[in-house]
């Protein structure tokens, strides 16, 4: 929970310290897909999760049935066709994530190439997220971080400009196919 620093000031030849009492073990992911269809506004859709067991050999990421739930929850909201672009993670390359989507007629799946974090638009939401929600703030306690995140995270979602300016900073151009949305996910 040690806080990104955006900005901060001292005197003159003195470097800033920021002092953060103790370091947290708990461990906080969040999974989400960007999602663009021409001539409708863009969305943000995301699911936080907190790990509470992983220092007693639990989880410490999301597993492919909780990738599997946010995209049937991302179909059911979009209620359209996905054709999703992701990175190269190892639970979006797990052999039960490539055989659900092979089994789904709704999902087209693309990966990036290795090492590409500038062709993925969710990178960009997760430094906006940095910047702002979590920019010069020591948590109290990991509800504080949770609460946090969430409202960056709403705050980002109800802006679809800042979402296109993501999909943008990235190079790539949004062809016009009628078969559905367009999803990027970290």
């Amino acid at each position: 929970m040690t806080p990104p620093t955006s900005r901060t000031w001292s005197r003159r030849g003195t470097t800033p310290v920021i002092r953060v009492r103790g370091r947290s073990q708990r461990r906080f992911s969040i999974a989400a897909l960007c999602c663009y269809k021409p001539g409708e506004r863009s969305r943000l859709i995301y699911r936080p999760k907190r790990h509470t067991d992983h220092k007693s050999g639990g989880r410490k990421s999301f597993a492919w049935t909780e990738y599997r739930d946010l995209l049937i929850a991302a179909h059911q909201q979009l209620g359209a066709p996905i054709v999703l672009v992701w990175d190269n993670l190892n639970v979006h390359k797990d052999r039960h994530m490539r055989a659900f989507i092979d089994a789904q007629d709704w999902i087209t799946a693309y990966h990036l190439p290795s090492y590409a974090p500038d062709l993925n638009p969710v990178e960009g939401i997760w430094s906006i997220l940095r910047r702002t929600t979590q920019a010069n703030t020591a948590f109290t306690d990991p509800d504080h971080l949770m609460r946090r995140l969430r409202h960056g995270l709403r705050r980002i979602q109800y802006r679809s400009d800042i979402i296109d300016g993501c999909f943008t900073a990235t190079g790539l151009i949004l062809t016009s196919r009628s078969d559905g949305p367009s999803c990027d996910s970290p």
